[in-house]
């Protein structure tokens, strides 16, 4: 017989649609189900009860509703119907009710206030939202008054009045000083909850002029300011210095010192008051006293206890906070003041009050034509609200009559329903605190029966435990569930079965032979669908060998052993945990298949170790405890390699596996870590080992698996952390049964070597893969999406086969499966070859080519027909030369580039290309076989670039006031020369730089004598050539003119004008001959002192001679002594224009060369090395390096100083 039963809140997580029995109806939430059925408006989002909105921003009253078909909205205000269309600044979001009124483009707030309502109406009914009150936030200014300055004696109570301005919503109070920082408050000075400042007992620090309060109104952000309240505080000593000037001592010492009081209550005043509260709110009560010293308030609550949990204090204990009141928390609150003088109190009478709140609100109800259903709405409060319903937003009175409806106070019975009771219901429950509305439809649907749950769903359990199989269903009238096993099967009855009553099946004890295909039936009178589902039914995980108890000795090595068995469809994960946390972190714990091994043991190690084995359907555990003791002492122990293994047995001998075990030698001190097997196939390659497999050191068996059709034997070393022993003994051998082939060869692979054939080649099997005699090698072809049969042939001790007579470059299907005496290996996967390659047919046509700059162009042609490659396409080659030089008309060998673009790629960059050059290039495609034919040459100049630096610089005839300059060619001119640009400026010993001289000389000039120069003077000269484009790199040279024989300081080189220089013998000059005489007698007289010094044993200052006398061009320059001012061009950079330093020096001719050219690729883009893209095009900017510009012009780059302008170089 069968029995239905609800699932336990324990399963309730497992189970769909188990969660709720009702006897209406239910509608499953399936996404795809609620698309496709009629229903009434439901109401999802609406705006608050209470809505106060910023005047300055737009008003957004909310109104959301679903059904199906999709509602229509209407809207209410203040009871009449409100027509949008006629108010230019309302309007209505599409596919929505919510209202938008524009208040930012003109319209007032204060014009919208009022109670509006939305209606959300179909075909099956209308809902409506709350009344929506709409009011406009307030934030009035404070109103004037005059204050009174507050003079009050020391030890009285105070109250500093706030009385903020009404504000909607209310505003919040706080009190600060003038600058703005908040008035400190305490036991003794704190803030009401009405605002006001409260001073139990004023003190004379309590004096000053700015106790200002705050009141801070959130929806409009703005804070009001009460004008600053002035408090002095007179103290005894103060009074007494007033009284000394009228009085007699005798009455000065008669004034009474600061009186202390017992407490009174300044806030709430009298002995009782009342407090009336709203269920669910936070109940503040107020205490607030007078008296010195300042009273503790403490609350009690007369015939009970404060409620736990929900009670606070705040404000120093003043304001009693609970909250979420009930009724229960009615009834007298006394708050008790008190200091050492006595106590004062008063009693609160709380009285709570309720607005309606739900017991059970009205659900939507689906029937069924026919159905009988109840729609309930039960509210509380305080006083008890009235219920009243409406149909549709119809109070139900004056609605339509529906006879299958009755209306019984709370409660609406429906009787025999049909699809045109379909509507929306609306309670309401009201008091004077308040209302609730709740929307509840009754739908009525005729629909035939659908399964929501996915088809051939896979369930899967451990055998044992309870399987429960969905069949989430809808239907109106409610279907009938029947399920069967199997696809004709019977239906299933029994207790063995649970059927729930939203159609899921519960096997409360699945079994293996529960395995199988379930089918789910639901049917009513409008029709019936079946769904089938699958069901598994695993063996459970186990742990046939859990880890045991283990004492170890310190230092020591342990293992705890954790084997398990588990179903050959799951896969399981070991976790191992130490006192149920993580392992540590630490080599020494090493955690193998079946077991967890800790090296090295300490006494950190001792705990609880747990093996948690997890599969994706259950879980087992077991625990074994590690005690760590002490190890006895030992005299020194000698280390070695483990002795070998012996005893070596195999038993369980079957065709595929053996099982090795093994008696372990001796450790030697050092234990053992693992042990290696290692085999020799007798059959195929005696006398070789091979290795098998490694095992930890703990572990003295091990099951072998093994192919068939070998001979084996098998030996054991043992490896500890000083090294390998020395192989065991081998074991008996062991011969396999001979079998079919396992597997096919690998890297099976079709190319061909000429145009006309196939190669076909493989992997051979090893020995021991044949599984028996007789290998062979079954070869199969033939053309891809072609219809052609498969032509095989079967070969031995090969690996290639050669298929002849093939078309060029077509792709074959081959596969290559292996065959001995006793049968064939499975049917191999397929790969896909070709056939020979040959060299492309066509050129790439449409070359062309676009010059970017004098160095890079980019070429792009025309792919060619993938059909004419005749091979795999491996990309294009662009084979480019230079014909000639566009400057210099001269051929030289042509030396062909060549860049390959990989891929199907149709552009590239040609990088590197000389400027004002003739170059020509051709393209070719290129496949596995070679290069096809080249297209046309193609033709195409690279425009003029910067010319590189002169070949070199000589400065030669030095003279009083002139010297000769000559200069060699750039040797790439890179176009044609305009002129060549010589800048100058002569250098003074402190290495500074004069002001610069630039001269412009023409392009068939290759020497200069520049005349009028500085007698006995450095000057460094940069040149360069010039082309239409820009000046190119510059070369630098420094030289000396010689000194002036007649001692006259030549004037400075300015705008190119010349001056004779008179040449007059400097030697026969007297002051020439003066000037020598006294050099000569101010050595000989430091020579005198020298000689003095030496011998009465001083030490001769040779270092600070030597600096003082040290050659000023490799003196390094002083950036602070004020010797000479800096002097620099706005343009100039410092690092250029000093001159070249000792060991830099240009050779003995004054040449300078700059290295040629040679077209480098690591030159380009800002010295850094070119790069290129995979398709071969360049990454980045061809460019030559360069040096610094020199400087330009005489312009400092900073404010001259007097002195700086006297020291500067002329």
């Amino acid at each position: 017989m069968m029995r239905k039963k609800s699932v336990s809140a324990s399963k309730a997580s497992l189970v769909l649609f188990l969660c709720q029995m009702i006897s209406a109806l239910e509608v499953p939430l399936d996404s795809k189900l609620l698309e496709e059925l009629s229903q009434p408006p439901t109401i999802t989002q609406q705006s608050p009860k209470d809505y106060i909105v910023d005047p300055r921003e737009n008003i957004v009253i909310q109104c959301e509703a679903k059904g199906k078909p999709p509602p229509s909205f209407s809207w209410t205000r203040n009871g009449t119907h409100f027509d949008i269309d006629k108010d230019a600044q309302v309007t209505m979001k599409p596919n929505s009710g919510t209202l938008v009124i524009n208040i930012m483009n003109g319209g007032k707030a204060e014009a919208y206030e009022g109670v509006y309502q939305c209606t959300a109406r179909n075909e099956r009914g209308a809902a409506i939202s709350n009344n929506i009150v709409i009011r406009p936030s307030r934030s009035p200014l404070w109103t004037k008054e005059k204050l009174e300055p507050n003079q009050v004696r020391e030890g009285d109570s105070l109250v500093l009045h706030c009385r903020p301005p009404v504000g909607l919503p209310p505003p919040i109070i706080f009190w600060m000083d003038n600058a703005f920082q908040r008035l400190p408050q305490s036991e003794r000075v704190s803030q009401g909850l009405n605002g006001d400042l409260y001073f139990s007992n004023v003190q004379p620090e309590d004096t000053r002029e700015d106790y200002i309060c705050y009141a801070r109104f959130n929806h409009t952000q703005t804070i009001q300011q009460k004008q600053p309240i002035s408090v002095k505080v007179f103290s005894m000593d103060s009074l007494n210095d007033t009284i000394a000037a009228n009085l007699s001592d005798t009455d000065i010492y008669g004034a009474k010192p600061v009186t202390e009081r017992q407490p009174v209550l300044l806030t709430p005043t009298g002995s009782t008051s009342t407090k009336v509260e709203l269920r669910g709110n936070v109940l503040l009560l107020e205490c607030i006293a007078a008296g010195l010293p300042t009273p503790v308030i403490r609350w009690i609550k007369e015939g009970g206890e404060l409620p736990a949990n929900r009670t606070f204090f705040e404000n120093f204990k003043k304001t009693l906070k609970i909250i979420d009141v009930s009724e229960a928390d009615s009834g007298n609150y006394k708050c008790i003041a008190r200091n050492i003088l006595g106590s004062a109190h008063h009693v609160i009478s709380v009285t709570v009050k309720a607005a309606p709140y739900w017991i059970t609100a009205p659900r939507n109800l689906v029937l069924s034509p026919g159905e009988d259903g109840t729609l309930i709405c039960r509210a509380n409060g305080n006083p008890k609200p009235n219920i009243s319903w409406l149909a549709n937003g119809v109070p139900i009175a004056i609605a339509p009559e529906d006879p299958s409806r009755k209306v019984d106070g709370d409660t609406i019975i429906f009787s025999h329903v049909q699809e045109r009771s379909s509507a929306v219901y609306q309670c309401n429950a009201s008091n004077e605190y308040g209302y609730l509305l709740a929307n509840a439809f009754v739908n009525v649907l005729a629909e035939p029966p659908r399964i929501l749950t996915s088809a051939n769903k896979l369930y899967q359990v451990i055998s044992d435990s309870p399987a429960l199989l969905d069949c989430a269903y809808f239907g109106s009238p409610k279907p009938e569930i029947e399920w069967f096993k199997g696809v004709k099967g019977s239906i299933l009855r029994g207790n063995e079965y649970i059927f729930h009553d939203n159609g899921t099946l519960e096997i409360p004890v699945a079994q293996k032979d529960s395995t199988g295909t379930y089918t789910c039936v639901a049917r009513n009178e409008l029709g019936k669908i079946q769904n089938e589902v699958q069901l598994e039914v695993k063996d459970p995980t186990m742990i046939i060998k859990q880890p045991e108890y283990k004492v170890v000795q310190r230092y020591g090595q342990v293992s705890f052993e954790c084997i398990i068995k588990h179903d050959s469809t799951l896969l399981p994960t070991v976790i191992w945990l130490k006192d149920n946390d993580e392992l540590p972190d630490d080599e020494r714990f090493l955690v193998g298949k079946d077991n967890l091994t800790i090296m090295n043991v300490t006494d950190r190690d001792d705990g609880t170790y747990t093996c948690i084995v997890n599969t994706t359907l259950d879980s087992v555990s077991a625990s074994a405890v590690l005690t760590v003791v002490a190890a006895p002492p030992t005299p020194a122990i000698i280390y070695a390699r483990p002795n070998p293994p012996f005893d070596l047995e195999l038993t369980g001998q079957l065709e595929r596996s053996v099982e090795l075990s093994w008696i372990p030698g001796d450790e030697n001190n050092s234990p053992i870590t693992n042990f290696v097997i290692e085999y020799e196939d007798g059959l195929h390659e005696p006398g070789v080992w091979h290795y098998q497999t490694e095992v930890p050191g703990t572990q003295t068996t091990v099951q072998l698996k093994l192919s068939p059709y070998v001979n084996y034997s098998f030996r054991v070393i043992a490896v500890n952390e000083i090294g390998r022993s020395q192989p065991s003994e081998p074991s008996e051998q062991y011969l396999t049964k001979s079998a079919s082939p396992d597997e096919n060869p690998s890297n099976v692979q079709g190319i061909g070597s000429e145009p006309d054939n196939l190669v076909i080649t493989w992997e051979s099997l090893k020995g021991f893969q044949s599984n028996g005699p007789g290998l062979q090698y079954k070869v199969s072809w033939r053309q891809k999406d072609v219809d052609d049969e498969w032509t095989s042939v079967i070969v031995a001790n090969v690996s290639k086969y050669i298929v002849s007579g093939t078309p060029t470059f077509v792709p074959y299907e081959i596969k290559v499966q292996a065959l001995n005496d006793l049968g064939y290996a499975p049917e191999p996967s397929e790969v896909i070859g070709h056939s020979g390659e040959d060299l492309p047919m066509v050129a790439p046509g449409n070359v062309q080519v676009h010059v970017v700059n004098s160095t890079l162009a980019k070429v792009h042609w025309d792919p060619v027909p993938l059909k004419t490659v005749r091979g795999h396409l491996q990309g294009y080659k662009v084979y480019y030369w230079k014909v000639q030089s566009l400057s210099r008309r001269s051929r030289r060998h042509v030396e062909k580039k060549i860049l390959t673009f990989r891929g199907n790629k149709t552009f590239g960059m040609l990088p590197g290309l000389e400027p004002y050059s003739s170059y020509k290039l051709n393209v070719r495609v290129v496949n596995g076989k070679g290069e096809g034919p080249a297209s046309p040459d193609k033709v195409f100049k690279t425009p003029e670039g910067v010319p590189s630096s002169p070949s070199f610089l000589k400065i030669t005839n030095p003279t009083l006031d002139s010297l000769t300059l000559e200069w060699g060619s750039p040797t790439h001119p890179n176009g044609v020369l305009t002129s060549y640009i010589l800048k100058f400026q002569p250098i003074n010993n402190t290495h500074e730089l004069g002001p610069l001289v630039e001269i412009r000389i023409p392009a068939n000039e290759s020497s200069l004598i520049l005349k009028n120069l500085n007698y006995s003077t450095r000057y460094k000269f940069y040149f360069n050539a010039q082309t239409s484009v820009g000046s190119g790199s510059q070369i630098t040279e420094e030289a000396v003119t010689i000194m002036d024989e007649a001692g006259i300081l030549r004037p400075a080189v300015g705008a190119g004008k010349a001056m004779a220089s008179r040449q007059v013998d400097i030697a026969t000059q007297g002051w020439f001959i003066g000037l020598m005489c006294a050099v000569a007698l101010l050595i000989l007289i430091l020579l005198i002192v020298c000689f003095i010094r030496r011998n009465k044993g001083g030490k001769y200052p040779v270092k600070e001679k030597e600096d003082a006398h040290a050659d000023p061009e490799i003196q390094p320059m002083k950036e602070d002594d004020g010797t000479f001012g800096e002097y620099r061009s706005l343009e100039s950079d410092a690092e250029d224009h000093k001159p070249l330093k000792k060991g830099s020096r240009t050779p003995s001719d004054r040449t300078v060369k700059k290295e040629d050219s040679d077209d480098s690729l690591v030159d380009y883009g800002e010295g850094v090395n070119g790069q290129f893209n995979e398709d071969g095009s360049f990454i980045g900017q061809y460019s030559g390096k360069k040096e610094k510009e020199p400087a330009e012009g005489n312009e400092s780059s900073e404010a001259p100083s007097p002195v700086n302008a006297m020291n500067s170089f002329v």
